[in-house]
């Protein structure tokens, strides 16, 4: 089940936290409960993929993206992803999470957020995000003057664009052999 819960706490821990930007990192500490583990009692790898969102959405939050998305009718939605697994992260085991908007093209955000343990990075992921609207996906140019946002777009990490580009020679729809 989705970790409703722990979301709204985060959302209600980091209500009035400072506004951050591009570039800064939204920090939260998390459990790995129970309900978290897998057969080998660590933390599931698709567990992990939905605790990020609890950092995901509050940094949203405070960078004042998601009271854009609720004014303008828009949504957020996850249009890819890219995760490395370093350390087993146990039952009731701590971990310190880092979340930050990394850089943005004309379609996509780019967010980098990892998890810490003992000042050992268990997990890095990639997520490309995009903001949609009942037509499909909202240009970045309309979304940045939306949210009042002057920055200028950070210049592209080497090995986001090399990902980019992988997945972009990736073939889709995916080749399914006949039946």
């Amino acid at each position: 089940m989705y970790p409703f819960f722990r979301l709204g706490k985060e959302i209600f821990k980091f209500r009035n936290a400072p506004t951050i930007t591009v570039g800064e990192d939204h920090v939260s500490h998390h459990i790995c409960w129970p309900w978290d583990l897998d057969f080998w009692f660590e933390l599931n790898n698709g567990r992990t993929l939905s605790l990020y969102d609890l950092g995901r959405i509050p940094l949203a939050t405070r960078m004042g993206l998601i009271g854009t998305l609720k004014r303008e009718n828009w949504g957020l939605t996850i249009a890819g992803s890219s995760v490395r697994y370093r350390r087993r992260v146990r039952a009731f085991q701590r971990v310190e999470m880092r979340s930050r908007m990394t850089t943005w093209d004309d379609r996509f955000i780019y967010l980098e957020q990892s998890m810490w343990r003992n000042g050992e990075c268990t997990s890095h992921a990639l997520f490309r995000a995009a903001i949609t609207d009942k037509n499909g996906i909202v240009n970045l140019a309309r979304v940045k003057e939306a949210m009042q946002i002057e920055t200028e777009r950070p210049e592209m990490p080497s090995w986001i664009a090399e990902w980019i580009a992988a997945e972009g020679n990736r073939p889709w729809p995916p080749m399914q052999e006949a039946s």
